[in-house]
């Protein structure tokens, strides 16, 4: 029987995308955990301890910006974290938040997948 693959903290407050990707990693064995913006994020990392962060930049509330400067902020080990972004420059984007990896939106789920295999690993 294998394991489950490792979990993953999905930050987005558009709910097509969130659906698209939680359902994309689900099927492929990712265990997912969403929230809506930054403060919901940092209590769900205290619940669920993900492997990887996918975060939004733009969301209502504590935006990706705040977010992942509490986040490093905190004690303990770090996720790696990697944007998924509509900005125009996401690689720079990316380099400012001390971002491992990023995502342009829109991406293709072969994207998705294989920054997520690579970064998340499998338990």
């Amino acid at each position: 029987m294998s394991r489950p693959r490792p979990r993953v903290l999905l930050v987005e407050d558009d709910e097509s995308i969130q659906q698209f990707v939680e359902m994309a990693l689900s099927d492929e064995g990712y265990q997912v955990a969403c929230a809506g913006d930054g403060a919901d994020a940092l209590a769900a990392i205290e619940r669920h301890h993900p492997a990887l962060i996918l975060l939004d930049l733009r969301m209502p509330g504590m935006d990706g910006w705040c977010f992942a400067h509490a986040y490093r902020q905190a004690p303990g080990p770090k996720a790696p974290v990697v944007l998924l972004t509509a900005a125009r420059d996401p690689a720079g984007q990316a380099l400012a938040l001390r971002a491992d990896g990023f995502l342009a939106k829109p991406f293709e789920l072969a994207e998705l997948l294989d920054l997520v295999g690579r970064l998340a690993g499998s338990a």
